[in-house]
């Protein structure tokens, strides 16, 4: 019985990581990049701080991940330090800015997709804390989705 329900349960998460990777090819754009980007970096500074492993846990999956994968990992690697580079500096005024970029696509299709990503990246060490849950109902709010329906 366990097995067979953890075969399908990969099997769903392979099915969605695929959709996920065909709606980014269709939707590719700068500006989405830097959504992404920005978001994942608003995430990852959920609990108040970014330490040195992390950072590199999360340049790794910008660098490696099949979903970043469609964009030049080149200026994916440049966004992620500028957005790393704004939160040390300070992180109401960064918040504000990476709030700002996901107005961009509030109530449009990409919404629910860059809330996936964002999702995808802060389950990365296996763990989804209260802070994560308040920066993931954030971007939900800015995209204009329930964040309840990110699946």
């Amino acid at each position: 019985f366990y097995m067979s329900f953890f075969n399908s349960l990969k099997q769903s998460l392979t099915e969605a990581a695929q959709s996920v990777n065909t709606e980014l090819k269709k939707y590719r754009s700068k500006d989405l990049m830097q959504a992404i980007v920005a978001s994942a970096t608003l995430m990852a500074y959920a609990d108040g701080e970014v330490s040195a492993p992390e950072k590199q846990k999360l340049l790794g999956y910008m660098r490696n991940s099949e979903q970043m994968s469609v964009f030049e990992t080149d200026k994916v690697i440049e966004t992620f330090n500028q957005y790393v580079g704004r939160f040390d500096f300070d992180v109401t005024i960064a918040t504000g800015e990476v709030l700002q970029k996901l107005a961009l696509f509030k109530n449009k299709p990409e919404a629910q997709l860059i809330a996936r990503v964002c999702l995808s990246i802060a389950n990365v060490d296996g763990k989804f804390d209260e802070s994560e849950r308040k920066a993931m109902d954030k971007i939900c709010q800015a995209l204009g989705i329930d964040s309840a329906t990110v699946v």
